[in-house]
């Protein structure tokens, strides 16, 4: 087995961790997850994040997403957990709350650099969209494996509404959508995607790529779509890439 790094998944419904073996991309035993606590506010989530690093027994640094804008370690937008987040320093809250050293990354752009190393988008020399839907909708921008980071895209303006709060896994569960109607949202969240960026690739992530076979051939679109190769443990795998000191 060769070096080994910690990734932390903070995510709106829960947050987990696991060490990643830094040759394979593979989790080094099981991954230990708690819930997101209610409200997810910075000092609640630290409080829980410390919790799965010490169930885990780790003792190094830490790589951590958040679902949000991170710049410079300091979480500039917080859709999918507390606005309180909004202006806090991302790797000081979680250090504190460990005793370890932190880096922070945005959620997506975690699973991005976790596909481009070892899954759907390794070797693509062209711009790879790599969405993770969820809670919210994620995105990353690769171009030849270079990350574009805090891209954003689920939080387009599509047909008036911001394009997460009808296309994501939560809208389709509150609104007990079938896959096939679910499907046409996608649908229309895509060919909006691909018309303004033109990509060579998308990669769909989140838990729901486990069921892609069910939506997937459901779409038309002129870019080539697949599922993504590390599916929900692709945040986990990029948080270790970044804590082992790969480029963001």
């Amino acid at each position: 087995m060769g070096a080994k790094a910690f990734g932390l998944d903070i995510g709106g419904s829960g947050i987990k961790g696991a060490v990643v073996d830094l040759g394979t991309g593979r989790l080094v035993g099981d991954r230990y997850r708690l819930p997101t606590p209610l409200p997810a506010c910075p000092a609640a989530v630290a409080e829980t994040a410390a919790a799965v690093v010490s169930e885990l027994g780790w003792s190094g640094q830490i790589g951590c997403t958040f679902p949000g804008v991170v710049r410079s370690g300091v979480a500039c937008s917080a859709a999918n957990v507390d606005p309180e987040w909004v202006g806090t320093n991302i790797e000081t809250v979680i250090g504190a709350a460990t005793g370890l050293a932190v880096v922070a990354v945005n959620d997506a752009d975690a699973a991005g650099m976790a596909e481009a190393a070892f899954g759907a988008a390794a070797g693509h020399a062209g711009l790879v969209v790599v969405t993770t839907l969820g809670t919210g909708i994620g995105s990353a921008l690769l171009y030849g494996g270079v990350l574009i980071p805090n891209s954003e895209l689920g939080h387009l303006e599509i047909d008036g509404a911001d394009a997460e709060l009808r296309a994501s896994v939560a809208a389709r569960d509150r609104e007990d959508l079938s896959w096939q109607r679910w499907a046409k949202r996608l649908q229309r969240y895509f060919e909006t995607v691909e018309s303004l960026l033109w990509p060579d690739l998308f990669v769909v992530g989140g838990g729901v790529s486990r069921k892609a076979d069910r939506f997937l051939p459901l779409l038309s679109l002129r870019t080539p779509i697949v599922p993504a190769a590390l599916r929900n443990e692709a945040g986990i795998v990029g948080a270790g890439l970044l804590a082992a000191g790969r480029p963001r």
